[in-house]
């Protein structure tokens, strides 16, 4: 029988295949360096990033099934060869000038790895951690919310210094290696387990280990209105968030004059608290509960989203962003744990990539829609307005799902009734 694994060891694993996808937040780097070479037009440079998320999204819903049946080692592996091999292709496409290529290698195959590679260790983590869900999947993704910071001053050293094809080549391969490494240690913890002291502690009574709403199939859980809240959610803070991480520079240098130098070193600072929240919010989530959590993240931005643009103090103004920030990390990661409450771990990976078409769709809307706003009405002033109204609604969303959550506690406690009589 193979010996139980270090459970920190897992989480150390799936941080290193988190840190090795995230870097497609760094995408920017190469945009300057590719318009000045090939005088490709900004738009369609961008483009390589917006067909990444959109691929993103569509594989991590159709290979959520493939996760489940062949385990998160396969599906790391798997996560490897798509992400290596679209990163090490962008090579071959920058060095056949070939713009299509590098659509097809970054965007489409690049784009595969990373929705693999995304829920591939996030359902895993929640088995091995039941006593710290959200911390557990926060370490992970918090990952993929730092990759940025670490991997911008390299990819900006080496195209300096070996030039863009070289540096798509090196990372490629680099990432590779990490992934593989990191997929190799993953494995679901056998049925039952629990980790020491936790373990004594549910024996003994003195814990009680909390049961999940219900132990559904993805396809199961799509024919729940839960499963839609949870959609919405996350659907509504990653089009307001992707839309003032789009737009983070510019407002800052109209709102409240800072420097083009000033607002660029502030977006760097703010990807910490991206990445600050991701862990910060889903380890709270494991004390106030999920369905707590994501009503405090829509309160909080209800109020900061109408503030911004009528904020002339820049230390306040900061404070709002890095709110703001923390918040839409912390929707990303305390998402899987609120799945495993509300579905379970059956098929956690499945129900997980499902959810993220809702990131898919967000990444494509909120950019262009804050875009659309300024360019007609000359500021972000009325598409701040347009997310507060998002907010809103996401607020009453947060509230609503508590009644569906409710109701099915009080099905669960009535049958448990009738058992017992």
């Amino acid at each position: 029988m193979e010996k139980t694994k270090n459970r920190w060891l897992i989480a150390a694993s799936a941080v290193g295949i988190h840190l090795s996808i995230g870097s497609v937040y760094a995408w920017s780097v190469f945009t300057k360096p590719l318009q000045t070479e090939f005088g490709w037009d900004l738009t369609d440079i961008s483009m390589t990033f917006s067909i990444a998320i959109l691929f993103l999204g569509l594989s991590a819903a159709f290979l959520g099934h493939f996760v489940e049946k062949y385990g998160p080692r396969a599906s790391g592996i798997l996560a490897a060869i798509f992400f290596g091999v679209g990163i090490t292709g962008s090579g071959l496409a920058i060095n056949l000038e070939s713009l299509p290529l590098l659509y097809l290698f970054y965007g489409a195959l690049g784009g595969i790895g990373l929705g693999v590679g995304y829920i591939a260790p996030v359902s895993t983590l929640v088995k091995w951690f039941p006593d710290r869900r959200g911390m557990a999947t926060g370490l992970a993704i918090m990952g993929f919310g730092f990759a940025s910071l670490i991997s911008s001053p390299i990819m900006q050293k080496l195209i300096v210094s070996v030039g863009i094809a070289n540096t798509f080549y090196i990372l490629g391969i680099s990432y590779f290696i990490i992934m593989i490494l990191s997929s190799l240690y993953l494995a679901p913890p056998q049925a039952g387990w629990l980790p020491a002291g936790f373990k004594e502690k549910v024996s003994s009574g003195t814990t009680k280990l909390k049961q999940d709403l219900s132990q559904l199939t993805a396809n199961q859980a799509v024919k729940t209105k839960r499963f839609y809240y949870l959609w919405l959610m996350l659907f509504i803070n990653v089009t307001c968030g992707i839309a003032i991480i789009s737009a983070a520079s510019p407002l800052a240098q109209e709102s409240v004059g800072l420097t083009p130098v000033a607002a660029a070193a502030l977006v760097g600072v703010l990807g910490a608290f991206n990445g600050l929240g991701r862990i910060g919010w889903a380890s709270v989530s494991d004390y106030l509960g999920r369905p707590n959590t994501y009503t405090v993240f829509f309160a909080i931005q209800v109020i900061a989203f109408p503030l911004l643009p009528h904020v002339s103090n820049p230390v306040l103004f900061q404070i709002l962003l890095a709110l703001i920030y923390t918040c839409y990390g912390g929707g990303f990661s305390a998402i899987p744990a609120y799945i495993g409450d509300l579905f379970g771990t059956k098929q956690l990976g499945a129900i997980h990539g499902y959810i993220l078409t809702a990131w898919a769709a967000a990444g494509l809307a909120g950019p262009m829609f804050a875009s659309w706003i300024r360019d007609t009405t000359g500021s972000y002033t009325q598409s701040l307005t347009v997310f507060t109204a998002l907010f809103a609604v996401a607020l009453a969303i947060s509230l609503l799902i508590r009644l569906d959550i409710k109701k099915l506690r009080n099905q669960q406690a009535g049958k448990g009734a009738e058992l017992a009589s």
